[in-house]
């Protein structure tokens, strides 16, 4: 449904999202990739917002379930001079070989799926991340503010109906379900409704 969804709107979904990029989402990203290095993924890249941020000397793989958001993110990276490898790819089951990748980012991709591929995405990303790799997922949850928590449960339909996407996945809940997986950190970025896990792949 999701790889329909962003076929879609994949035209303009940019702009459908530039108002958040302006004012939260571009000054978070750099904090996915801050500290990695070597052989990346930029899991559920879209349509290449994070590209900007890889860090200098790394070998960036970006992958995403649907090809329209693909092909605008090569349009990106050739914009940007960036070489990145781009792919069309389940995070569920990716097909790359086991310790592919040094670090893997997400930015709002745990966002996007349903509670059930939560546990299979994070035991994909752990097989294909090597031993003492890092695994940084940026995402939404719910404030402990009330008027905010009520605000965000307005937009809830909206999110749900144009991205597929909800406020609070439980993401961290999933992990002690996937072995070798420890989080390290959990981190406000944005209030207290935008959080950074990181995850030490053991």
């Amino acid at each position: 449904m999701n790889a329909v969804r962003y076929r879609l709107i994949a035209c303009f979904y940019d702009l459908l999202d530039l108002p958040f990029e302006l004012r939260r989402y571009q000054r978070l990203r750099p904090a996915a990739f801050e500290g990695l290095s070597g052989r990346l993924l930029d899991a559920g890249v879209g349509t290449g917002r994070n590209i900007a941020f890889y860090p200098d000397g790394s070998e960036v793989v970006g992958i995403d379930l649907a090809p329209a958001m693909l092909a605008r993110a090569v349009r990106r990276s050739d914009r940007l001079g960036r070489a990145v490898e781009l792919l069309e790819r389940d995070v569920r089951a990716t097909a790359f070989a086991e310790d592919t990748f040094d670090g893997v980012a997400a930015s709002f991709l745990f966002c996007v799926l349903a509670e059930e591929d939560q546990a299979p995405a994070l035991a994909e990303l752990a097989r294909i991340t090597r031993p003492g790799g890092e695994i940084r997922l940026i995402e939404y949850a719910y404030s402990a503010d009330p008027w905010t928590r009520f605000v965000m449960r307005l937009w809830a339909p909206w999110v749900r109906l144009a991205y597929g996407a909800g406020f609070a996945r439980h993401t961290e809940d999933h992990l002690g379900r996937v072995a070798g997986l420890e989080l390290i950190e959990r981190r406000l970025l944005f209030r207290d409704i935008i959080k950074l896990l990181v995850i030490r792949v053991k």
